[in-house]
């Protein structure tokens, strides 16, 4: 995603979390549904421009000083909570 390329993804675990809705999502078992979104993406710029636009704009909320205010929140709840 932080490099602009449209990102097609499992919809397994936690990446639909962390996707965000910036890719498409696909059952990583439909061999046939994969095979259609790469070539959906291939033939539609549209598609495509704007799966680079979600992706530059989900990977940019993903930040070491967002991710350490996050830690630093879960301790300070810790403290809080004792």
């Amino acid at each position: 995603m932080a490099s602009g390329t449209p990102v097609l993804a499992s919809h397994e675990a936690s990446i639909p979390e962390v996707l965000g809705g910036a890719g498409l999502l696909l059952d990583p078992r439909d061999v046939s549904a994969w095979r259609d979104a790469i070539i959906r993406i291939v033939n539609d710029e549209s598609l495509r421009s704007d799966l680079r636009a979600r992706g530059l704009a989900r990977a940019a909320t993903y930040t070491w000083q967002r991710t350490a205010r996050l830690t630093l929140n879960v301790y300070r709840e810790a403290v809080r909570a004792a």
